[in-house]
């Protein structure tokens, strides 16, 4: 689908989702060097600031490489992809560590804090990442399986918590992607979705804890 003029109202919005879906459904390829600001700016019907803001959000994901003197390019076609690009080593240890600290305390106040509600959308959410599990799609378990360790956090009740670990979610995503090829026993996730459930606040957290630090001692140079 070639790029549309883009509305007045919430204008780089629209551009970033644009340009990010002429990404997505391969109108520009993985290594493309993507049009240039001028034909952008005719083709969108809108600013240059416009059009360098939405690249600049797009280079900041991961998906867009701006080359200084050369052009810009498609790196990755997804947030997801374009963190995966970045995140190795030291990085995805510290990674690992913030979401260890955030999670453990995460499922410690959802075990205290849990409604059958909130046990009735873990256990959909887990399904659905075992599904996805069983799959050769990486990036589909990673969301999945992101989703359902957000949901950990909100059960907690922790508004500042829950709003910390959703923004590191793509972040998150990543380090779940990578840590898939791991070579670790990893930890049940229903076990820990059980605790929480009886309201076992001591388990919940040391399940938590357990399934990151078996991870950590795992990983080694990308």
């Amino acid at each position: 689908m070639p790029l549309s003029t883009a509305r007045r109202t919430g204008l780089v919005e629209q551009v970033i989702e644009q340009l990010r879906h002429a990404v997505a459904t391969g109108e520009w390829a993985l290594g493309q060097r993507i049009p240039n600001e001028t034909v952008l700016v005719e083709s969108l019907g809108v600013g240059r600031n416009t059009v360098r803001e939405a690249v600049r959000a797009l280079a900041h994901a991961g998906i867009l490489e701006v080359r200084q003197g050369d052009g810009t390019y498609v790196r990755a076609t997804s947030e997801v992809s374009g963190a995966l690009r970045r995140l190795c080593g030291a990085e995805l240890r510290e990674v690992l560590q913030v979401r260890r600290a955030l999670e453990v305390e995460g499922a410690r106040l959802a075990a205290a804090n849990r409604t059958p509600d909130d046990i009735a959308e873990l256990r959909t959410l887990l399904a659905r990442s075992d599904a996805c599990a069983d799959g050769d799609d990486t990036e589909a378990f990673a969301r999945a399986d992101a989703e359902f360790h957000l949901a950990v956090v909100r059960t907690s009740g922790n508004k500042i918590l829950t709003e910390l670990y959703r923004g590191l979610i793509e972040t998150v995503t990543a380090s779940v992607a990578t840590a898939r090829h791991v070579p670790v026993e990893m930890v049940d996730h229903g076990v820990l979705l059980d605790r929480i459930a009886d309201g076992d606040v001591d388990e919940a957290a040391r399940m938590a804890g357990e399934l990151l630090d078996r991870i950590l001692a795992g990983i080694g140079a990308c």
